[in-house]
């Protein structure tokens, strides 16, 4: 039993830090979808990176953590564990349910990674974490009943971590929209594929952009500093990432998890700023062990500053408690130095749609 409670007590741990190669494989070292269009970030861009072992590398900082460091964490003591204790907040939500029934563009957050977004009608889907699992319990409630959903077309899945990827949420989708088409990067048809019934799968590279109906959108792939694992043996053998969005009226960049790095640079220099950033800044503590994984919300405003943004709109934070910091810490800091933005700060209230045109 000690060992069982040791492995539940890391579970959370992993979360928040078989690609088969012979359809993609360009090269020993570089991996794209030859299905799809590429918008490389410069001259000499040869596909997504591969180190040694033939898995997924970041492209300036390779993940260097271990279990080592995961137990180091794990069995230090956290400063900051009574304040947790204490601090009873959670995540303001909208008065009123959405009217999905109005036929405006809308941007709403459901907590966590999780929005729903609807552009020229289509309606999109990001990360989806509808329901409790039984390592990850919500501090936050859905804005709205499941039930009150509207029909959905796409699901965006940034990476393969559980708080990002969960089977019941996205079984739940796959049976209430059958027609859902899922974009992702690749690799991560591997560890979807059992919870679908036929539905289309994109895998694409980072700088892909996903093959759609030319009156929608255009979905990007782009980098981010991260990596995947969901079993045992299956480490960065699927891709992570984030999403840029684009429509004739407004783009999206949507971060997925990352730390901080010089990727946010060519995100900008190669797809331009976007008018809306959806920044997680959340489970950074302690910074030590989490910057390889996830952004700090002083890094997230240097980020987002780089990118050249119009509009921030944190995330990734006040839902789930996954680290050693309060969960709704990451937006006292963010309020505390919004005088740093750039750009706009948009305070997301859960359910209301974040749109500013």
């Amino acid at each position: 039993m000690k060992y069982k409670f040791l492995f539940a007590l890391l579970i959370p741990a992993l979360l928040i830090f078989m690609i088969t190669d012979k359809e993609y494989k360009n090269s020993p070292d570089f991996l794209s979808n030859p299905k799809l269009s590429t918008t490389p970030p410069s001259p000499n861009w040869k596909g997504t990176p591969l180190d040694e072992n033939g898995k997924f590398t970041n492209i300036y900082h390779p993940f260097e953590s271990s279990l080592k460091d995961v137990l180091k964490w794990k069995t230090s003591k956290n400063p900051q564990k009574e304040e947790k204790k204490t601090d009873l907040r959670t995540l303001p939500v909208a008065e009123e349910i959405f009217d999905f029934d109005q036929n405006e563009d809308f941007l709403i957050w459901l907590g966590h990674a999780s929005y729903l977004i609807r552009l020229n009608g289509e309606v999109y889907i990001t990360d989806p974490l509808l329901m409790d699992n039984m390592f990850l319990k919500r501090k936050s409630e859905l804005p709205f009943p499941l039930e009150s959903f509207p029909k959905i077309d796409y699901l965006l899945l940034s990476h393969n971590h559980r708080d990002h990827c969960d089977k019941n949420s996205i079984k739940w989708l796959v049976k209430e929209n059958p027609r859902l088409k899922i974009m992702t990067g690749l690799g991560m048809e591997n560890v979807i594929d059992s919870w679908l019934d036929d539905q289309e799968v994109q895998e694409a590279g980072w700088y892909q952009s996903f093959d759609l109906n030319e009156a929608n959108p255009k979905i990007h792939f782009v980098p981010s500093r991260h990596w995947s694992k969901r079993g045992l043996s299956d480490d960065n053998k699927s891709l992570w990432g984030g999403f840029y969005i684009e429509t004739k009226e407004k783009s999206i960049y949507f971060m997925g998890d990352s730390g901080h790095g010089e990727h946010f640079e060519d995100i900008k220099n190669t797809f331009g700023s976007p008018d809306y950033c959806l920044m997680g800044l959340g489970a950074f503590k302690p910074e030590w062990f989490m910057h390889q994984a996830h952004i700090s919300p002083t890094d997230a405003i240097e980020a987002f500053n780089t990118l050249g943004g119009k509009h921030f709109i944190p995330m990734h934070y006040g839902t789930f408690d996954l680290s050693d910091e309060p969960i709704m810490e990451p937006w006292d800091i963010i309020d505390t130095n919004k005088n740093l933005i750039n750009g706009e700060l948009i305070e997301p209230l859960l359910g209301a749609n974040l749109f500013m045109d």
